[in-house]
């Protein structure tokens, strides 16, 4: 009878939701925005980087580097520079993020077997940018030395650097971007849809008619939980079969851990939007509410910086998100096949997170019926 009664109360939510204009708008539209947008938006991979060369050499070697770096797909040569005093108005223009500056004496110090400097210089305004199309060039250049040397009898290096990456052997970073945004999107819409449910009831002046009903507060509360779980939990497989199935991001681990991993994070994450929907009068105040947890909750949870590079003091802060645990569970998952005994510390503080938000819910419900 009790069940009977939560179902009936969820179904009746979902009902309002699907009903009202704004919230169809909000569950089925922005994920599949921001899935789009932050999948083949949000990239690390640099290409077609505009690139200015001053070359002062006319030699083969020199005509043989700028050769490579024109030949890549990475950078683009969009000015040859005659003098020295272009360099400055390329960079400060933006026309160009490096220029490539080749000495005039570049290919007979090299066939003199002597050290040929070649000159980088790069815009440091946006510098995450700047070191990753540092790292293009620096390779570009050992590939240069690698084949000179081949090709004059130069004698080999004493030590080469073999690189490998584990995981990703390509580098792409869409597959650390998309598996993050499975947890990010559903935080989102989990939150907007949680933190409204009371509030709307508030704000249409139905809330009282809910507390003449057979139902305890508790049982409401349960009633306004699950339809939140069960659209979060739709909203999460639907960007994981994208994830797959368009993306292409290979899926290593077990199902089970993932969905494991994915019910404890909605359970902290429902708690959470109801926490913020049992103190709001409005529907406005829920959404603010909502937004001033998602955004800070997005940035200290390492989805685009890593948590280590933060400052000691805000580390500690990180512990009390739950979208830091669900991140890590969902990348290891996907690309490690991580089992689900080693995910134990991500499951645990998830599970505490979750009955603490609850419990709050459910008292600051409980305080406001009276």
């Amino acid at each position: 009878m009790v069940l009977r009664r939560i179902f009936a109360l969820a179904f009746k939510e979902l009902l309002a939701i699907m009903r009202d204009r704004k919230s169809r708008i909000i569950v089925l539209l922005p994920p599949l925005v921001q899935l789009v947008v932050f999948s083949y938006a949000a990239t690390f991979d640099l290409s077609h980087l505009n690139l200015a060369v001053y070359n002062q050499d006319t030699g083969p070697a020199a005509r043989e580097l700028v050769a490579a770096f024109s030949g890549s797909n990475v950078f683009h040569v969009a000015a040859r520079l005659n003098r020295e005093a272009q360099i400055a108005p390329a960079i400060d223009s933006r026309r160009a993020l490096m220029v490539l500056h080749i000495g005039p004496r570049f290919s007979a110090d090299l066939a003199s077997h002597r050290s040929a400097p070649v000159q980088i210089i790069v815009d440091g305004r946006d510098s995450n940018t700047a070191l990753i199309a540092y790292g293009y060039a620096s390779h570009i250049v050992q590939q240069f030395n690698e084949r000179w040397e081949r090709a004059h009898g130069a004698a080999a290096a004493p030590a080469t650097l073999v690189q490998r990456a584990w995981f990703n052997t390509n580098l792409e970073s869409r597959w650390f971007i998309v598996p993050g945004l499975v947890a990010v999107i559903t935080m989102v819409v989990v939150t907007m849809i949680a933190s409204l449910s009371v509030a709307r009831e508030r704000e249409q002046g139905t809330f009282d008619q809910l507390l003449v009903t057979p139902l305890r507060p508790m049982q409401i509360l349960a009633g306004k939980a699950l339809p939140a779980f069960l659209i979060g939990f739709v909203e999460a497989n639907l960007i994981i079969l994208v994830a797959i199935f368009w993306f292409q991001v290979p899926m290593r681990g077990s199902l089970g851990a993932l969905y494991l991993g994915l019910a404890l994070f909605l359970l902290a994450i429902v708690g959470v939007g109801l926490m913020l929907s049992s103190v709001a009068a409005t529907m406005q105040q829920g959404l603010m509410g909502g937004f001033l947890f998602l955004v800070p909750a997005v940035i200290l949870s390492g989805f685009a910086t890593p948590i280590a590079n933060m400052p000691a003091a805000v580390q500690y802060v990180t512990y009390l998100d739950p979208l830091r645990y669900f991140l890590i569970i969902v990348r290891r998952i996907f690309l490690e096949a991580t089992p689900t005994r080693l995910l134990v510390l991500q499951y645990a503080p998830l599970i505490a997170i979750a009955a603490v938000t609850l419990t709050a819910a459910a008292a600051l419900f409980r305080r406001r019926l009276y």
